[in-house]
């Protein structure tokens, strides 16, 4: 039937496309079509939902975001090089001063040593101590050669009371060596995010290329406390053990006073050398909120409690000074957006995602999106045609995809060949 009909259909197309009447007022629907539709897209600004559910402008262009003005801090008066404050739920940065400036971070380290060992060793392995290890200075275990330990109990030693021979044990039993392990160390500070840490040794005595800052170590803390077995040990007060063929006995002492100081305090990590002076990296769980603190070189002896002065003025900022906000959520009805040789010329468009941050009064947020006016066909429900941009303090924080809201096919041979049967009702 339909190669009878075919002859007839294409003469009533010539005819229809010859007639310049037919084919003017084609031209006139579909331009004016058009601009019906560029006029609806091309707003530069529209509304979504933003900080605590209230209607924020969003616009069509990241270059209107200055991102020139500078996060200005307050005055909080410290002792330390460097230091750091962030919300360790999202890795934000709170609060820095030198934060990013590279520098000796002492056994502090040692927060690195415990992670990588707890992800890649076993709690009840066994570890045999080296000649090397033995010889570590203070302060130290006094573990001896050939001895065995249990890995869980040299993790307590590690922690609670910052021993060095014991921090090299468990290098070169997890790592083989202490290079190996110390590739280990940095391989995963790679992975957490650290863009300025490299370690040499698994205990922070100085070394030549062995260094990191306030903020990478308070990313590197907060990856750690994430870790249940970590804040086990870093919070027990005492752990008694043995020494695994001579039984010989040792009793470890935490010595984080900051636990005791602070209320909410879960840890994390002293550490002193000659080269370091005073670190400490702290972590609060209170009133809903996750801090962690980082202060480098926060004075050297006798001044051993300024930095636990260093960190509570820190971590008082953040619990004052930050509350829990929602910045960004979602709208199942964006903007829409032509659909190039589709079946229908323009589709809506959707935007999902959800954001809760610790904001201050001075944090200012800004949101803008990037999407084309057209996409070509086939286009399928779903499918990212741009994204949201949440900026915060002039940088970008976090996108969110813009997605289309239904699936429009293509202006194919077989559609345009129904749409003529329909147009001339041929049956």
């Amino acid at each position: 039937m339909k190669k009878k009909i075919l002859p007839i259909v294409a003469t009533l197309i010539i005819l229809f496309f010859t007639s310049s009447s037919n084919y003017q007022m084609l031209y006139n629907k579909l331009e004016a079509e058009h601009k019906y539709i560029q006029n609806q897209i091309k707003a530069e600004e529209v509304k979504i939902q933003g900080i605590n559910n209230k209607s924020v402008i969003v616009r069509n262009s990241k270059e209107t975001v200055d991102k020139t003005t500078p996060v200005e801090y307050p005055n909080i008066q410290l002792h330390a090089i460097g230091a750091a404050l962030m919300d360790a739920d999202s890795g934000r940065v709170l609060f820095e001063r030198k934060g990013y400036e590279a520098l000796p971070m002492a056994s502090t380290t040692k927060i690195m040593t415990c992670i990588v060992a707890l992800e890649e060793g076993k709690l009840d392995d066994m570890v045999t101590v080296s000649k090397y290890a033995s010889t570590m200075p203070d302060v130290q275990l006094g573990i001896r050669e050939g001895e065995q330990y249990i890995l869980n109990d040299l993790l307590y030693s590690l922690m609670l009371e910052s021993h060095n021979d014991v921090a090299v044990a468990i290098a070169e039993h997890i790592g083989s060596s202490v290079q190996g392990f110390a590739k280990m160390m940095n391989e995963k500070a790679k992975e957490i995010g650290c863009e300025n840490t490299h370690f040499v040794t698994p205990n922070g005595l100085d070394a030549n290329g062995h260094y990191s800052t306030a903020v990478d170590m308070s990313r590197i803390a907060s990856y750690a406390i994430k870790n249940k077995e970590f804040i086990k040990i870093t919070n027990e007060p005492i752990w008694n053990f043995s020494e695994v063929k001579t039984g010989r006995k040792f009793a470890v002492s935490n010595k984080d006073r900051f636990l005791y100081i602070f209320d909410g305090a879960i840890g994390v990590k002293t550490g002193f050398t000659g080269k370091a002076g005073y670190c400490f990296v702290g972590a609060v769980k209170k009133n809903n909120k996750t801090l962690v603190s980082a202060v480098l070189g926060c004075g050297w002896y006798p001044n051993k409690g300024l930095k636990w002065k260093d960190t509570t003025k820190l971590m008082n900022y953040g619990l004052d000074n930050f509350e829990y906000k929602t910045v960004f959520e979602g709208t199942d009805n964006f903007q829409p957006i032509m659909v190039d040789k589709g079946i229908e010329k323009i589709t809506n468009t959707y935007i999902e995602g959800h954001l809760d941050l610790l904001l201050s009064e001075n944090d200012k947020v800004d949101y803008t999106y990037n999407m084309p006016e057209m996409v070509k066909a086939p286009i399928h429900k779903g499918s990212a045609v741009g994204y949201i941009n949440v900026w915060i303090n002039g940088e970008i924080y976090k996108q969110f995809p813009i997605r289309v809201s239904k699936t429009v096919m293509e202006r194919d041979f077989n559609y345009c060949f129904d749409e003529i049967f329909k147009i001339f009702k041929i049956k």
